[in-house]
């Protein structure tokens, strides 16, 4: 579960930092949404596995309420959820 966490988590890095750099640069410079709409379906659906898996591994962990914030935080932030790999599966 942990591991599936964490491709879960890099996953939804990488679609986010496309979304927000590729998918907004097509729409507001070139006046193309198409790439948000080609982003944006699969991150939503990548940040809610995040959100869910997060809480299934939360015990698995021994994360406090601490900790899961922080977690929880790394889905919003660019390079978050790289953060969180690094910082809580680095071993």
């Amino acid at each position: 579960m942990k591991t599936i966490f964490r491709v879960i988590g890099i996953l939804e890095g990488i679609s986010y930092l496309l979304l927000m750099s590729l998918g907004l640069y097509y729409k507001y410079a070139l006046n193309d949404p198409s790439f948000v709409k080609l982003f944006g379906m699969p991150h939503g659906l990548l940040f809610m596995l995040y959100i869910v898996l997060a809480i299934v591994i939360k015990p698995m962990m021994n994360w406090n309420y601490k900790t899961l914030f922080i977690v929880f935080l790394g889905s919003i932030i660019p390079f978050g959820t790289f953060y969180v790999d690094w910082k809580y599966f680095k071993k």
